[in-house]
């Protein structure tokens, strides 16, 4: 990818490609509270996978592959979360949104604000026709992140969760291209 990753302001957050100084803050934040909800945050997740998780997450940037940001705050730059686009094997113009915040962190639309403003930059960088998120149907704070951005129930799944080393039942939520609100006007979104 020629283009380097986009960096957001939104009224309350700067998001920004993660960077290694994120990996003992990342660590410190996935706690059993939040790892419970996410498939591929395992606890303990120590600080030097969160640097392999960081590393990786910059060369997919590179490739054009995906988006790994950290969601922080724009006043003083703390770290409050991550927020993630993949693109998919086998559909490569649709990509998987994941996201979480520290438990200190939520509960104050945060994740909205981020995803609201991410999603309609992120499928003309990553040349998307849709874009995908699931959670666990008793995860009613995700559910109700998916639904304020647009996304529609799209079917119910089987997941592989690495970070419980078991099978997990999801629903998948979906919205396309079309169904996206406009990027937001020039000088909010950098390049």
């Amino acid at each position: 990818m020629t283009d380097a990753p986009p960096s957001l302001d939104t009224p309350r957050l700067h998001l920004r490609l993660v960077t290694p100084e994120d990996a003992e803050v990342t660590s410190a934040m996935i706690t059993p509270a939040v790892s419970r909800w996410l498939g591929y945050w395992p606890v303990p997740f120590t600080t030097a996978m969160a640097r392999d998780r960081i590393a990786t997450a910059r060369a997919l940037a590179e490739a054009g592959q995906a988006l790994s940001l950290a969601v922080t705050a724009r006043g003083d730059g703390e770290l409050l979360g991550w927020i993630m686009l993949h693109r998919t094997r086998e559909e490569p113009r649709t990509a998987t949104l994941g996201y979480w915040l520290g438990e200190a962190h939520q509960r104050r639309g945060y994740l909205r604000e981020a995803a609201a403003a991410l999603l309609p930059i992120a499928v003309a960088w990553l040349d998307l026709d849709r874009i995908e998120a699931s959670a666990q149907p008793e995860n009613a704070a995700s559910v109700a992140v998916m639904r304020a951005l647009g996304m529609t129930f799209r079917r119910e799944a089987v997941m592989h969760a690495p970070a419980r080393g078991r099978d997990e039942r999801v629903h998948v939520y979906g919205v396309d291209r079309e169904s996206l609100s406009p990027a937001p006007p020039p000088g909010s979104a950098r390049r």
